[in-house]
């Protein structure tokens, strides 16, 4: 295939950035698109060119590192889909493809397609764990869980973080991202001790950190790699209004 790339350059944070278009040729339908980008960085490379920088890691679609804005899309075209696992069939010949970087305040630009996404770090360094002061942990399997439940607290756990749901959200919101944090712990009986903490502590960070308000767009859901649902979202809020209650409640007592 031949292909015309226009792929978002900037040369650090402080740099102005612009598309900048390639034509690359002999791209096979068998590559990922991560592999195509690795096949126009080593043409580049020949010629004595700048490669693009891109993060990447796993490429089994679970570290969340690969995120891409392609075609206007995170991740590209392809729903439930992170962009390693993205395939080259899905495009033909003579195509353009336009690849920019997440675009959010939280999510300031490094380098050409890297941005620092350390802000989503600093939303679960903030409360979205489960802490034991003393002894061990008890065996999860002799704690009874409902089966739903644990089929909710799952769903939510195989978030990974790429942050295409702040990508896409016309406010940069964060909410899909700690919501499925919150809930998974939220969900289980070993998260319940510190729930009202965890809620309160992790939606202060991200308020913080300047994220934007959810508006109910469902971006976030629709372009999640992993299709979490925006139920999570109500589940979060009705957990930071029940912690709210609970600190009134102690405050009368």
């Amino acid at each position: 295939m031949k292909l015309t790339l226009k792929i978002w350059r900037q040369k650090d944070a402080q740099s102005k950035g612009k598309f900048v278009i390639y034509q690359l040729d002999g791209v096979s339908v068998e590559m990922s698109f991560l592999e195509m980008l690795d096949y126009h960085n080593e043409k580049l490379i020949e010629k004595g060119e700048d490669p693009v920088a891109m993060d990447s890691d796993c490429r089994e679609g679970i570290c969340g590192m690969c995120g891409l804005y392609i075609n206007g899309r995170p991740h590209g075209p392809v729903k439930g889909t992170t962009t390693c696992q993205l395939q080259m069939h899905h495009f033909k010949d003579g195509d353009t493809i336009v690849i920019e970087p997440w675009r959010a305040k939280a999510f300031p630009v490094i380098k050409d397609l890297v941005v620092d996404r350390s802000a989503m770090d600093k939303i679960i360094i903030a409360g979205g764990y489960i802490s034991v002061d003393t002894g061990s942990a008890p065996e999860a399997n002799s704690i009874p869980v409902p089966k739903h439940l644990a089929d909710m607290a799952f769903k939510a756990n195989e978030c990974i973080g790429c942050g295409a749901c702040i990508a896409t959200c016309p406010n940069a919101s964060a909410m899909l991202f700690t919501a499925a944090k919150v809930s998974h712990l939220a969900l289980l009986p070993q998260g319940k001790p510190e729930a009202a903490m965890r809620v309160k502590k992790m939606v202060a960070k991200m308020d913080e950190l300047g994220f934007g308000n959810c508006t109910n767009t469902y971006g976030c859901e629709a372009e999640c790699p992993k299709e979490i649902p925006v139920w999570h979202i109500a589940h979060m809020n009705r957990e930071f209004i029940h912690s709210k209650a609970c600190a009134s409640k102690k405050a009368v007592e």
